[in-house]
C-alpha cells in the first residue's frame, strides 16, 4: 500500500531540491517525511582491451576525502537518454571514448532519503581522446587490474555505491 500525500513543499537549494510531505501510511499514522529530489545519473565501468578498468580519485568535499570511483555523473536536461549522458560523462572524466557499451541496468543509492537513479553502463572498445573535467572537477586517473580493484573493495578503500553496483552487476553478467 502506498502512503497518502496531504501536503507538499518544496525548496531549492543549490543543485538540490528539498521535499518535505505531510502523509497518511496505511495504517493511518500521520507523519511528516522529507528527502532530496535528485537529477538522474550514470556510472560507467570502463574497461581497456586488456582487461584493465579505469578508475578515478577524486576529492569528495561532502565527505572530505579522496574517493575511488568509476565515472560518473548527472543526466543534463540535454541528454537525450542515459546512454548519451554516459558516453559523454566517460569522455569528459577520462578521456575515452567507448565502441561498446553494455547496459547494466539502474540503482536506487539510498531511496529512503533520496529519489536519485543511477543508470550502470560498461564500457569497452576505448579510444583515447582528451579528458575536459568541470572547474569543480579534480581527477586522478588509474588503469588498474582487475585483481588490484578486488583489493581495493575488499579493503573497504573503494565505497563508491554506484561504481559497486556496476562491478558487482558487469559481474554477475559475465560470470
Amino acid at each position: 500500500m502506498e502512503w497518502k500525500i496531504k501536503k507538499v513543499q518544496k525548496d531549492q537549494v543549490d543543485r538540490f531540491e528539498i521535499v518535505q510531505e505531510d502523509v497518511t501510511l496505511p495504517n493511518q499514522t500521520d507523519m511528516h517525511f522529507s528527502y532530496v529530489n535528485f537529477s538522474q545519473g550514470v556510472c560507467i565501468l570502463p574497461i581497456t582491451e586488456d582487461g584493465k578498468v579505469i578508475c578515478i580519485r577524486q576529492y569528495r568535499h561532502a565527505v572530505k576525502e579522496w574517493q575511488w570511483e568509476l565515472p560518473a555523473g548527472a543526466i543534463d536536461p540535454e541528454d537525450k537518454e542515459p546512454l548519451s549522458a554516459a558516453k559523454r560523462e566517460l569522455e569528459e572524466e577520462t578521456g575515452c571514448q567507448a565502441k561498446n557499451w553494455i547496459n547494466l541496468g539502474s540503482v536506487f543509492p539510498s531511496p529512503g532519503s533520496t529519489s536519485e537513479q543511477i543508470f550502470l553502463f560498461a564500457a569497452t572498445d576505448l579510444i583515447k581522446k582528451e579528458q575536459q573535467l568541470e572547474a569543480t572537477e579534480q581527477i586522478d586517473l588509474h588503469t588498474i587490474e582487475m585483481n588490484k580493484l578486488n583489493q581495493l573493495i575488499s579493503s573497504g578503500e573503494f565505497k563508491h555505491g554506484a561504481g559497486l553496483a556496476a562491478i558487482l552487476r558487469y559481474l554477475i553478467i559475465n560470470n
